[in-house]
C-alpha cells in the first residue's frame, strides 16, 4: 500500500479519531489554532503544500478561512475531505464552501458523512460513512486511504443531499433527546422516527438533494446514531431542554436552527417536527407541552 501525506486540520475528538484510523499507514501531520498536546503542530502553509489529502476536523466555520488560505498552496492532486455537520454564519454547507473555493482552484474535494461517533473510533471500533465526491476519480484514492481501517467507506453521488440529511438530523435527534428525558417511551421514539425522516426527505429534495439519501448512513444512519448514544452531544441537549435548562444550549443543530430562521433556507412552518424544535429551542416553548401537542395532532397519511 503506498504510504499518503495527509494534514489533519484540528486535534480534537474527530482529529484524534482520523489518527486512530490512519496513522499505521499513512505519514500523518497535524495542525490546530491551540497548542497542542503529544503531537507537532506542523507550520500550515509548508504542509499543505506536500500534501496529499487534507481532512478538515473543524466546525465549517473556519472553512473557508483556511480553504481560501491553503487552496494557492495545494498540489493539483491533493483531496480535501471535511467531516463538518454544520452550517457557517453564511448559511452555507461544508460543500458549498468547498465548491466556491477549490472548485475555482480545481482542487478535488469530498464529503465524509455517516455513523462516526469520535469515541469509539478511537478505541478502535468500526464507523461507517458515506463517501461523496466532486468527481469521480477521486473515490478510489479516499477509499484507498482508509482501506485497512475501522471506517468502512460507501459511495454517493449526492454531495447535496447527504450534506443536509447529516446537516439537519442534529435538529432532529434533540426531539429523541427530550422524549426520553420526559420518559415518553418506546412507541413515541418509533413515531418521532417516522416523523423525522418524512420531514428530512421533503426538505432535502426541496434542497435539490436526492429524497433517497436520507435514508442511507448520513441520514437513517448517523440520525439513529445521535439520537441514542450516550456520546451524543445533541441527545444530551434535548435532555437539557426537557428539564427546563437553557444555559449552554449549543451546538450544531442549534446553530442550523438558526441559520435556517436567518437565511429562510427553507419554510420551517411546512415541517411540523422542525418547527416543534425551533420552538422549543428558540423560542423557550415548553417542551412537554409542545410534545404533547405535536403527538395529539398525529399522522393522517396512509402508505
Amino acid at each position: 500500500m503506498t504510504q499518503s501525506r495527509v494534514l489533519i486540520l484540528g486535534y480534537g475528538e474527530m482529529g484524534r479519531a482520523m489518527q486512530t484510523l490512519l496513522a499505521d499507514r499513512h505519514a500523518l501531520f497535524f495542525w490546530d489554532k491551540a497548542p497542542l498536546v503529544g503531537v507537532e503542530n506542523s507550520a500550515l502553509e509548508i504542509v499543505a503544500a506536500q500534501a496529499d489529502f487534507v481532512i478538515f476536523c473543524l466546525p465549517v466555520n473556519p472553512h473557508r478561512e483556511i480553504a481560501v488560505l491553503i487552496a494557492p498552496l495545494l498540489n493539483k492532486n491533493c483531496i480535501c475531505i471535511s467531516i463538518a455537520k454544520g452550517l457557517d454564519e453564511a448559511g452555507r454547507t461544508a460543500a458549498q464552501i468547498f465548491a466556491q473555493v477549490f472548485g475555482a482552484a480545481e482542487i478535488s474535494y469530498a464529503l465524509l458523512y455517516g455513523p462516526m461517533i469520535a469515541e469509539e473510533l478511537q478505541a478502535s471500533g468500526p464507523g461507517f460513512a458515506q463517501l461523496a465526491c466532486d468527481r469521480s476519480q477521486s473515490y478510489l484514492p479516499v477509499q484507498a486511504l482508509f482501506a485497512g481501517s475501522a471506517l468502512q467507506l460507501s459511495a454517493s453521488s449526492d454531495i447535496n443531499g447527504i450534506s443536509w440529511s447529516v446537516i439537519l438530523k442534529n435538529v432532529y435527534a434533540m426531539a429523541f433527546g427530550i422524549s426520553d428525558e420526559l420518559g415518553l417511551g418506546d412507541n413515541v421514539r418509533g413515531f418521532l422516527l417516522v416523523s423525522a425522516m418524512r420531514e428530512l426527505a421533503a426538505i432535502v429534495q426541496r434542497l435539490g438533494g436526492e429524497a433517497g439519501s436520507v435514508y442511507d448512513l448520513a441520514g437513517l444512519g448517523d440520525l439513529v446514531t445521535t439520537a441514542t448514544s450516550e456520546h451524543s452531544h445533541h441527545h444530551a441537549l434535548g435532555r437539557k431542554l426537557a428539564r427546563g435548562e437553557h444555559s449552554e444550549i449549543r451546538g450544531e443543530g442549534v446553530h442550523t436552527l438558526m441559520m435556517v430562521e436567518k437565511y429562510g433556507i427553507f419554510p420551517r412552518q411546512d415541517y411540523p417536527l422542525f418547527s416543534l424544535l425551533h420552538g422549543i429551542v428558540l423560542a423557550n416553548r415548553d417542551p412537554a407541552a409542545a410534545i404533547a401537542d405535536f403527538l395529539a395532532a398525529g399522522m393522517f397519511e396512509s402508505h
